[in-house]
């Protein structure tokens, strides 16, 4: 019997009003501009605000929908439960096997076969790469650039063969001419062609239900630097191409959305990547349907997720760490069907047994530790989190029928929209880290100035199959790091034959001068410079005295905005062009110095990258 007695959690406090919120977070702003201040302009193309209430859901339709109902924003099931994946280069099939069952016995429920070069047979590829995987509870995924049909003949005829149920079997091959022609730019035969072959592969899958037989790769524009709406809108919208091109070619919807499987890359972004992945199957249901397919179950997006390479560094790498596992918190609890953590060390060497264990066992921690498969959309009913969804899905959904409204993704592909738009993000994102805007711990931030990475850095084995070998029809989208640009700077620093000595030329107020010193030593490092730092020098001369024995090529002036008035000149006057001469700090006075010849200032708006990249020609790196 309940205990009326007991009071509802929180009914001794008086309830508060979204104007009463409001009137003290003003108050606390003390005349500053609340929008200004406190409201975030996503590259996404909305605005968060601070807090939210339940008064901001009630435009929001989906919220009664339970997991595994339709239009499935809470889950496409009932569980939490996801496979995880380790992609292994089958270079050699018999030792690819020899791994994979390895790591079946270290908590792999995900097996993904890449085949770097083109296979000649592939019954014999695939007898070696398959011996003894046996369990039904296991995927088997396949990425081949080339043969993707006979690929499945293959399969499918070597499970016949060792008597395996074809109706357990779960997995898929990573077949997407798309996303091949998007990054690509080449295509070795007509459109047409193109979707009469997608047609034969989707056909040959067919005695494998629980094989996804077309890929839709949203991940190959998360790593080419586009927003996380980019991402998704131009996802569902080569879906949305497949769909209609199979269909025009006789597959029906049920089989033709029941083939595919969604790729997409998750990033650093933590709760828009979870809202990015409910928001995803919430707009394919409403895509699917309206093909008006037999039944709802056609409708259910499968997803893949698979850690983000945009913010992944050389520099620092054990940070990539950190990073892939909040993108793996991200993914999980959003509800993701498989996942890949991706080695930290991936990007700039082959992967080896230590790196593959602990991307094995970030995932595991999240199951058997922190129990995230036992939740089902864990973030249903916040506020935020649902806002973050109903805005992630409009405005993914604007950019989808604007896609549309081309003639399709091929259309507006061909047109160059789509490049132009990830363009047009990513060039902002890479100011952003330019600036210090957006943070890669490591690289554009805290560098640890001791680290050389020359040694190990492009150490990877080459899996350079191409899509295809004929003509550009089109602009590719380029892959790349938002890393890139600040690690050649600093391997160009770390492979000359002397490195540049910045010397920090402390002067008058200690506050002032320990705090620009500081920031001074953290700017320059980005670039691989070696940094000298003092305590203090009782004159300018003293300063640049100390700073000519050191050798310095840079030195840098670091005192308060009154102090430079006087010593700004001094140091220039005394150092003589000897050295490169720089102000830390904008002080007011700054006209009046440039006035005089001095022209390098460094501070929390310069551009660092362009600004180190200036001083590294100036001195012949």
């Amino acid at each position: 019997m309940a205990d009326k007695t007991k009071k509802p959690l929180l009914s001794d406090f008086a309830p508060v009003t979204t104007q009463q919120w409001m009137d003290k977070i003003t108050a606390d702003l003390k005349g500053a501009d609340f929008e200004r201040k406190l409201v975030w302009r996503t590259n996404e193309g909305f605005n968060v605000r601070p807090f939210y209430r339940s008064e901001d859901l009630e435009e929001v339709k989906y919220l009664d929908s339970l997991p595994g109902e339709f239009p499935y924003i809470r889950g496409t099931k009932k569980t939490n439960n996801w496979y995880v994946r380790q992609d292994i280069k089958a270079v050699n099939a018999v030792a690819a096997n020899k791994k994979a069952l390895d790591v079946l016995t270290k908590g792999i429920t995900s097996l993904g076969f890449t085949f770097c070069d083109k296979v000649e047979d592939f019954d014999a590829e695939i007898s070696s790469v398959l011996a003894n995987i046996i369990s039904d509870d296991v995927e088997i995924n396949f990425s081949t650039k080339h043969g993707s049909k006979k690929l499945l003949e293959a399969v499918v005829a070597y499970l016949k063969k060792t008597n395996r149920d074809l109706s357990k079997v779960k997995g898929s091959v990573n077949f997407d001419t798309i996303g091949c022609l998007t990054t690509s730019g080449k295509s070795c035969k007509s459109f047409d062609e193109m979707f009469d072959h997608a047609k034969e592969v989707v056909e040959a899958g067919k005695n494998l239900p629980n094989f996804k037989t077309i890929a839709v790769n949203g991940k190959l524009f998360n790593n080419a630097g586009s927003s996380i709406v980019q991402e998704l809108a131009f996802a569902l919208s080569m879906g949305s191409e497949y769909l209609a091109q199979l269909t025009e070619r006789g597959v029906s919807v049920n089989d033709a959305a029941s083939s595919m499987k969604f790729n997409f890359g998750v990033g650093g972004n933590y709760f828009m990547e979870i809202a990015k992945l409910r928001a995803a199957r919430m707009l394919w249901a409403t895509i699917v349907k309206s093909y008006k397919p037999a039944g709802l179950e056609p409708t259910k997006m499968a997803i893949h997720c698979e850690t983000s390479q945009w913010n992944k560094t050389i520099y620092d790498p054990y940070v990539n760490m950190l990073r892939t596992q909040t993108e793996a918190m991200s993914a999980t609890l959003g509800g993701a069907d498989s996942l890949t953590v991706q080695p930290f060390d991936t990007i700039y060497k082959d992967s080896d047994v230590f790196s593959e264990r602990i991307a094995r066992n970030q995932q595991l921690l999240l199951k058997e530790e922190s129990h995230f498969d036992k939740v089902v959309d864990p973030s249903a009913g916040s506020y935020y989190i649902e806002n973050l969804t109903d805005n992630i899905a409009k405005e993914a959904w604007a950019l989808f029928v604007e896609v549309e409204e081309k003639g399709g993704y091929i259309a507006a592909l061909k047109e160059g929209f789509v490049q132009a738009k990830v363009a047009e993000v990513a060039d902002k994102r890479k100011k952003a880290i330019a600036t210090r805007r957006e943070n890669l711990l490591g690289t554009n931030q805290f560098p640890n100035g001791n680290e050389t990475v020359a040694e190990v850095a492009g150490n990877v084995s080459s899996c350079t199959t191409k899509c295809c070998s004929g003509d550009t029809v089109i602009e590719p989208i380029v892959k790349f790091r938002g890393a890139e640009e600040f690690e050649a700077l600093r391997l160009t620093t770390e492979k000359s034959e002397k490195t540049p000595t910045v010397f920090m030329l402390t002067y008058g107020n200690l506050n002032m001068r320990l705090a620009r010193s500081q920031f001074s030593a953290n700017f320059f490092e980005c670039a691989g410079y070696k940094t000298i730092d003092n305590n203090g020098f009782d004159t300018v001369e003293a300063g640049v005295e100390a700073a000519k024995a050191a050798k310095a090529d840079i030195i840098v002036l670091c005192s308060s905005d009154d102090e430079y008035v006087d010593a700004a000149p001094a140091a220039f006057k005394a150092i003589n062009g000897e050295a490169i001469f720089v102000v830390a700090g904008a002080p007011k006075c700054a006209d009046d110095l440039k006035a005089q010849g001095i022209t390098n200032f460094v501070n929390v708006r310069s551009n660092v990258l362009e600004t180190l990249q200036g001083f590294s020609k100036e001195l012949g790196l």
